[in-house]
């Protein structure tokens, strides 16, 4: 069997060039740093065999450091340490040999070992590929359509809307990657992570290729008292058909409490020169369809995958967050990747919303793949739905529901911006 050795990649060309013949997007002229920015250079990881090409490597992937809000005490969400995986790939040389399987655990065990970090998220390319590898499906996005113009509806909002102000920035303006990472933090609700400055860096990062035919990333703050409380991120593509202005505004995200979004939101719907308003990273439940009108007022809505969650350390990570009711029920937890989290754990969740897990030898209630405890981690993916589904095995009935209404919370999880 091959030799696979998995470690820090010393060689950010290499890596570099391994994620190009991957992906085969157009080559950017810009230096190999400027490309891998906001990648921290000790969680850019990499797998090599003997005899490989040394251009490349065999397989690829990286981490952003991050926080990722959970559901937390008094409806409050808690932000916790969460290891954002991302710029995995194979090469086409080496697929079928192991290669992913080896570096998800090595990538496991890394994060096993790292202090006070107990999951592993991501956005999937594939998603048929990260669930077999113990990553559940844990929010939704919607992308939603809009003309123009479009009325946004919601009376109980509009003294609270009134008091927003916006400015208007460009990404490279001095002081954005900070300012977006301040305001992300401070207002990132269930299901938001957030990243280190060097990830809003890369964010606002605007190289040449990525202009062809297209405005700089613009950034609308929204600000109340003079301090900032939301912000979206968008830019326009020009077009003119029939001698009439028909762009089009691509909002990456809307962020904020409910009454600065509608204020955000509003102004994206007001901009001259622009027919049609796509905003992404909506969830599921958010007010957005509402004030609408529902579904059908709009140009349309596509929905996605947003994040995937990985219980790396899975008694330490279901004890980090809240608890909605009470629960007394053994888990038996399939998990061949991290097998210190297989086998049966008792979980008591108490009326005040805390948690302990801990090993146990008594019958099981539940027996699940540690995938379908990803998918509920945030109190969005319906545990009961997945026993219903044939994913998840009652084997103490009322178990399955027991466990999701001490797992559920009152609000879905938004979507989680890309990484």
């Amino acid at each position: 069997m091959t030799d696979l050795r998995v470690g820090l990649a010393s060689d950010a060309d290499r890596y570099l060039a391994t994620d190009q013949t991957v992906w085969f997007a157009e080559v950017l002229s810009a230096s190999t740093e400027e490309q891998l920015l906001g990648l921290p250079v000790d969680q850019r990881f990499a797998v090599d065999v003997d005899g490989a090409d040394p251009a490349t490597y065999p397989g690829i992937y990286g981490v952003f450091p991050m926080t990722l809000a959970i559901p937390g005490a008094a409806d409050a969400p808690r932000q916790v340490p969460c290891a954002g995986l991302t710029w995995v790939g194979v090469h086409p040389d080496h697929r079928r040999k192991g290669i992913l399987t080896t570096m998800l655990r090595h990538h496991f065990e890394e994060v096993h070992a790292a202090p006070g970090t107990h999951v592993s998220a991501l956005h999937a390319s594939e998603p048929a590929i990260y669930g077999r590898h113990g990553y559940g499906l844990a929010s939704h996005e919607l992308v939603v359509t809009l003309s123009r113009g479009a009325t946004l509806t919601a009376p109980d909002l509009e003294d609270a809307a009134g008091t927003i102000t916006t400015q208007m920035a460009t990404a490279t303006d001095p002081g954005v990657p900070a300012r977006l990472r301040e305001c992300h933090l401070a207002v990132a609700e269930l299901g938001s992570v957030v990243g280190e400055q060097a990830y809003y860096e890369r964010v606002c990062q605007q190289l040449p290729e990525n202009l062809r035919g297209k405005e700089p990333w613009r950034v609308l703050f929204a600000r109340r008292d003079g301090v900032d409380v939301g912000f979206a991120a968008f830019r326009r593509n020009e077009k003119w058909e029939h001698a009439r202005p028909s762009s089009t505004l691509d909002a990456w995200a809307v962020v904020g409490e409910p009454a600065t979004r509608l204020a955000l939101l509003r102004r994206l719907l007001d901009f001259d020169l622009v027919s049609t308003v796509k905003v992404g990273t909506v969830g599921a439940d958010d007010p957005l369809v509402l004030w609408a009108g529902g579904p059908r007022a709009t140009g349309g809505i596509e929905t996605y995958d947003s994040l995937w969650i990985r219980l790396v350390d899975l008694p330490e990570a279901l004890m980090d967050r809240a608890w909605s009711a009470p629960c007394d029920v053994v888990v038996d937890v399939v998990d061949r990747a991290a097998p210190w989290n297989e086998g049966r754990w008792r979980i008591r969740a108490d009326d005040t919303g805390a948690a302990t897990v801990e090993r146990s030898e008594a019958d099981a209630d539940v027996r699940l793949p540690v995938a379908a405890l990803g998918s509920g981690y945030l109190g969005g993916a319906n545990l009961l739905g997945l026993a219903r589904a044939g994913l998840v095995t009652e084997q103490r009935r009322g178990a399955a529901r027991e466990l999701w209404h001490a797992l559920r919370a009152d609000v879905t999880p938004v979507a989680a911006v890309g990484f």
